[in-house]
């Protein structure tokens, strides 16, 4: 009697429903960073331009993309204990390419956001140069108000 064949049917329902919902998760998964990357790109382009608006909606929409990743990682990291113990080593057909994509993904986005953290940081410090040769008009002129001597005395009877 094979090992497949010492299985119950419950087992194999059991293993199967795993797998669909490991799968399922990490392609979900694999989706949300393909828009964070979309993401990172619009940001990029935004942060090229100087446009702030479009920058600070962009960082919300990478927070909520950032939170739903961490959230699903969440449910898949107990899964896949689950699955290993399940499968015993055994990788199911589609499922190691699945990881791989997902892994070259994380690197791809740590990447891009490290380029538009750097790209930032430039367009802040460009704009912080611009900031201080901009020249105060009145920084040098006496105010019309230094001429007026301080009171000294103050009657505080009423």
């Amino acid at each position: 009697m094979s090992a497949a064949e010492r299985l119950s049917q419950s087992e194999i329902d059991e293993r199967v429903a795993v797998l669909k919902r490991f799968r399922e998760l990490l392609t979900r998964q694999r989706d949300k960073f393909r828009g964070y990357l979309e993401v990172l790109d619009r940001q990029r382009a935004d942060i090229e331009k100087g446009d702030v608006d479009a920058l600070v909606s962009h960082v919300e929409v990478e927070q909520s993309i950032v939170s739903e990743i961490f959230a699903v990682q969440k449910v898949i990291d107990p899964l896949e204990d689950i699955y290993r113990a399940a499968y015993s080593g055994a990788e199911p057909e589609g499922l190691p390419e699945l990881k791989t994509t997902l892994t070259e993904l994380k690197q791809e986005v740590i990447a891009r956001n490290e380029e538009n953290r750097a790209l930032l940081k430039q367009r802040m410090e460009m704009i912080r140069n611009e900031i201080k040769s901009i020249r105060n008009p009145y920084a040098k002129k006496k105010s019309v108000y230094a001429d007026i001597p301080e009171p000294r005395n103050l009657d505080i009877k009423g």
